[in-house]
């Protein structure tokens, strides 16, 4: 049985609505997370979508030295404070280590462990104490199976508000396969699962010196995810402009087009789980 998630006045499990996690891969500006925020917002509101913005006040994991990692640490923050405080949203963003945690905890309303991290237990636990929702990514290199040890492990301080993700699975030479099979998996550990439709399509490292991305699989591996019906929330990163984004370029989501895929998504939604 899987039991049910709270995030502010939004519940991710079953019989709850759809919910869509998404934003900016990274914070580049306040212009174009307020925009990307605002523009969401009205685009689930309109369709009767339950979101969570989601943006990384930093992107630590990055293929070359060149790559941008973000902006001073504070300045990103009161961003992602102001998207809560005067957009009236549910923030969700990556942690890196424990000494992190409580700062971010402050300003974000799930704490997301990075699929690379997803092993590191005092992160694990520094997030379960705060009493946060917290997400966590499964790694490109780990089964399906063993992420019931990271749930355990942020359980193990009281805290069951658990999300997990599956972003793909790597077997080197720049390709990322989802197998469909890790989300009923992932879902026999009694949580939610979240199904991460842009991370998903990456080519890792495949640009050289950035991932390269198939971003034309995005909405068959999304639909693909529902059908599962497997209770979940999906997660895409969705930027104005994606061939100018600063990370991620080649599989963020173009805005202008996220409400066309937000329509499809919470269709199949209603039906799969009205069956």
């Amino acid at each position: 049985m899987t039991r049910s998630v709270r995030i502010g006045n939004i519940t991710i499990g079953p019989q709850a609505p759809f919910t869509i996690i998404a934003g900016p891969c990274v914070i580049e500006n306040e212009a174009i997370v307020l925009h990307t925020a605002e523009s969401l917002a009205a685009v689930c509101q309109k369709l009767g979508i339950q979101f969570i913005f989601k943006s990384s006040y930093k992107k630590a994991n990055r293929t070359s030295l060149k790559g941008f990692t973000g902006l001073p640490f504070d300045d990103a923050l009161a961003i992602l404070e102001k998207v809560r405080r005067e957009l009236h949203l549910p923030v969700l963003t990556d942690v890196h280590t424990e000494l992190e945690v409580p700062i971010v905890a402050e300003v974000a309303d799930v704490l997301q462990i990075p699929a690379f991290l997803c092993r590191q237990t005092d992160l694990l636990i520094a997030a379960g104490r705060t009493g946060r929702a917290v997400n966590i990514k499964k790694g490109q290199f780990l089964a399906p199976q063993d992420m019931r040890h990271a749930v355990e492990k942020v359980a193990a301080t009281g805290n069951t508000n658990i999300l997990i993700t599956e972003r793909g699975t790597s077997f080197g030479y720049h390709n990322l396969v989802v197998d469909m099979r890790a989300l009923v998996i992932m879902g026999q550990t009694g949580y939610p699962v979240v199904y991460d439709a842009t991370h998903s399509v990456q080519l890792p490292g495949g640009a050289g010196g950035a991932s390269a991305g198939q971003p034309e699989f995005i909405p068959p591996l999304a639909r693909a995810a529902l059908a599962t019906g497997v209770p979940m929330a999906v997660f895409m990163e969705v930027h104005p402009d994606p061939p100018n984004a600063l990370s991620d370029a080649q599989t963020q989501w173009p805005l202008a087009q996220f409400e066309t895929i937000a329509s499809e998504l919470v269709e199949l939604y209603a039906f799969i789980h009205q069956q």
